[in-house]
């Protein structure tokens, strides 16, 4: 079989610029581009949400479809997103995916009560196409976390599939627990609920679904495939983890160096690149003139876009933000969660109005400005799966400080003396989920901030480090052949 021939069906809840949440749909609009690139023909399948109805020229391909328990049949409609190659099939079924409010959640924060049907009707429609009963054939069915964890489990106990599977794991905190009458309402297997199968404590967990039965499993870095094997990171899958680590790889995220790139940005007050790295500067007075900080050209400028939650280190950020702020430096924080944290963040903002910024939401623009105009970005995460946002801060010359956990550790260099020497350091590590160890590194960094021309060494090695998709998209596709063969 040539690559040219390669049919892939990569399914998700969410792509940008459609819908977003997080990492996972940057993933699911680059991933797909970049396999389309080396010759794959793969397509996405995402849900009808209304953002993605408004947002795609779409035409029927199929209609009439019965799947139980929906009441009325539901169409697949077909087209592409502007300006990109990948062709992307959505499920129309307005009384599951068409309301107002996000993917997940209603308008107020709370989960939508029927998730477990409005996702189960999404792996039961790939599986569809994993029978082969629809119009596009793919060899792969590419699922991604809990909201697609139930396609393998629909296409083993059906004799007919002819599509193999790969699961992966974006984020194995995230589970889909669901009450045991899911099974009978989605019409899977009685014999699939059991522990060797999608039965966990007594619920049906979609994402131990698609552990349990895919042909494959992937997770976005070599770190987290191994963190997942321990009871720290498994979450109480570390077992299965364990059992399928022959059938487990860790494939490192890439990012879209278009959408992400300080030459041709479009939301930069000036582009800039390696050989006129000076002109950033220009970035970081417009940030803080948009955040209203305080003009100071000498302070360090931290910035920080989100999940306002416990696992993205806000619980070690929060009580040093006076002692950073007292170092004379500033933050800029984009990000919604915890409505508690919201909260402390925003009283501690109204405290230091002209150090820290506190913006609760999501804003694409706002996000590349303080990816371009901050010079340390915070990733102090609990576990991060990948992370993305400090390959996207390297790229544009701001140094990411990270704890060593996941794709964090796999992707940025300590700044220690022999790896500054050696030309290695991109960034600041701390090893403990600890205020202080975050602190003292935070600390040593701003020390080094003083020393402009080690600094500059340092945000050379990082943009110039390649984390395009091209690489991952090759090792997803040696995958392929591998299941396939």
């Amino acid at each position: 079989m040539s690559e040219s021939k390669l049919r892939v069906l990569f399914v998700a809840s969410e792509a940008y610029p459609l819908v977003k949440t997080g990492g996972l749909a940057d993933v699911s609009y680059a991933l797909p581009n970049a396999l389309r690139h080396l010759g794959v023909d793969v397509r996405l399948l995402l849900p009808g949400y209304r953002s993605v109805l408004e947002q795609l020229s779409l035409i029927e391909v199929h209609e009439n479809i019965k799947l139980s328990p929906l009441k009325k049949p539901l169409r697949i409609l077909a087209g592409t997103m502007r300006g990109e190659l990948t062709p992307v099939y959505v499920i129309d079924y307005p009384s599951l995916y068409d309301r107002d409010g996000g993917p997940y959640q209603d308008s107020t924060g709370k989960e939508w009560e029927d998730n477990a049907l409005r996702f189960g009707m999404l792996s039961k429609v790939a599986a569809l196409f994993g029978n082969h009963s629809l119009l596009f054939k793919p060899h792969i069915i590419h699922c991604n976390d809990w909201q697609t964890g139930l396609v393998p489990t629909f296409l083993k106990f059906n004799a007919d599939h002819q599509a193999r599977t790969v699961m992966s794991v974006h984020n194995m905190a995230y589970q889909g627990l669901f009450a045991p009458e899911v099974v009978e309402l989605l019409g899977l297997s009685p014999e699939s609920f059991s522990m060797f199968g999608l039965e966990y404590h007594g619920k049906v967990s979609f994402i131990k679904a698609g552990l349990y039965y895919a042909d494959w499993i992937t997770t976005v870095s070599p770190t987290y495939a191994q963190d997942i094997q321990t009871s720290e990171y498994g979450c109480g899958l570390e077992g299965l983890m364990t059992e399928r680590q022959n059938q487990l790889t860790g494939i490192l995220n890439g990012i879209d160096t278009d959408t992400w790139n300080p030459e041709t940005d479009p939301y930069l007050a000036r582009h800039y690149n390696i050989e006129n790295l000076p002109v950033k500067v220009r970035n970081t007075q417009a940030l803080r003139n948009t955040l209203r900080l305080s003009p100071s050209k000498q302070a360090p400028l931290l910035g920080m876009i989100t999940r306002l939650t416990e696992q993205k280190g806000l619980n070690l950020l929060l009580p040093i933000i006076p002692s950073i702020v007292k170092t004379g430096a500033q933050l800029a924080i984009l990000g919604s969660g915890d409505k508690k944290l919201e909260k402390s963040l925003q009283k501690l903002a109204s405290e230091y109005p002209k150090q820290l910024s506190v913006n609760i939401g999501y804003d694409e623009e706002l996000a590349h400005q303080i990816e371009a105009g901050a010079h340390l970005f915070l990733m102090p995460s609990k576990f991060e799966p990948c992370g993305l946002n400090q390959m996207y801060s390297m790229r544009y010359g701001t140094l990411p400080l990270v704890r060593r956990t996941g794709g964090l550790a796999d992707t940025v260099v300590d700044a220690t003396p022999d790896n500054i020497n050696n030309k290695t350091a991109t960034g600041f590590v701390f090893e403990k989920n600890d205020s202080n160890e975050l602190l003292s590194c935070v600390e040593r960094a701003l020390q080094l901030f003083r020393d402009k021309a080690t600094w500059r060494k340092l945000q050379i090695n990082g943009m110039s480090s390649d984390f395009s998709w091209r690489k991952s998209a090759e090792q997803y596709i040696s995958l392929y052949y591998q299941l396939l063969d």
